[in-house]
């Protein structure tokens, strides 16, 4: 395994005909970089900050094997690597001389490239977060419905989405991806959010979902302001854009959860979501 079977892309197309089958030959696992390079397709280079995202591809033999994307200051989120093909890529990532946040993969793939950054680099690598990514089996009702009803968010909630995006990055202790203004622009634009309100029209609870690619949707965010929770709104809106979703054709519907979190592990269980893979998020300084 060499680091020059490792090639760095700037350009988001020719990163899509190069690798985009291969994303697509296992969308589940490959929700995140899916979902990424279609915002960047739709909404441009800018949508996830200031800087020009980068791309890369490990190829052998005229064959994509694995694949990388950094929106920075974000981390680089890569897919699932050997040992050796991470240690490549720890070389590799180490000649392109930019600066790196961090990894984000598959948990030993990630635990893998940052123990490869620290021994090649001299820097440090420090686990930041750890998720879990689950898919849906059979969708079942988390429990008695509470009051209220579903409603897809539209223009008129702007201000709403806007700030209860700002609310649930504080709550959840990560930056935004997008500033709120254009996280909410993204998702009105295909009615990508849907509330759980109350029967006087009053949202309680709401639930995202990507657009659809490779078949694949994943719910995110699922937020309930803290006054409210405990009450089943989360896990009655959760499994109304889950059934949304497999009507509009999804063939596999996921979501993230924090395995900090063991509510939200439970609650999304009991709608039905199974465990695929779990994921990590590491640091990186002084390189």
């Amino acid at each position: 395994m060499r680091p020059d079977d490792w090639y760095s892309l700037a350009d988001l197309d020719a990163f899509l005909t190069r690798a985009g089958a291969f994303l697509r030959s296992r969308p589940a696992l490959h929700t995140v970089p899916l979902t990424v390079t279609e915002g960047l397709r739709t909404r441009g280079a800018g949508h996830y900050g200031g800087e020009a995202p980068y791309f890369g591809v490990l190829e052998r033999d005229g064959t994509v094997r694995a694949a990388y994307f950094c929106t920075p200051p974000f981390e680089l989120y890569v897919t699932a690597l050997a040992p050796e093909e991470a240690d490549a890529l720890a070389v590799h990532l180490a000649d392109l001389g930019r600066p790196l946040a961090g990894v984000n993969g598959e948990a030993a793939t990630a635990a893998a490239v940052a123990e490869a950054w620290q021994r090649h680099t001299g820097g440090t690598a420090a686990e930041h977060e750890r998720h879990r990514l689950y898919r849906l089996g059979t969708l079942t009702e988390p429990g008695p419905v509470p009051k209220g009803g579903p409603r897809v968010a539209e223009e008129a909630d702007r201000r709403q989405l806007e700030r209860w995006h700002d609310e649930f990055t504080q709550a959840v202790g990560a930056g935004a991806a997008v500033p709120a203004d254009q996280w909410a622009d993204a998702r009105l634009s295909y009615g990508g959010v849907t509330f759980w309100e109350d029967t006087d029209g009053t949202p309680l609870s709401m639930a995202g979902v990507t657009p659809m690619v490779a078949g694949q949707v994943r719910v995110a965010p699922v937020y309930t302001p803290a006054h409210l929770r405990g009450r089943g709104y989360a896990g009655a809106v959760t499994a109304e854009v889950s059934r949304a979703a497999l009507a509009a054709g999804a063939q596999e519907v996921l979501l993230f959860t924090d395995l900090a979190n063991p509510t939200s592990n439970a609650l999304y269980q009991r709608i039905g979501y199974r465990p695929v893979a779990d994921f990590t998020v590491y640091g990186f300084t002084g390189a």
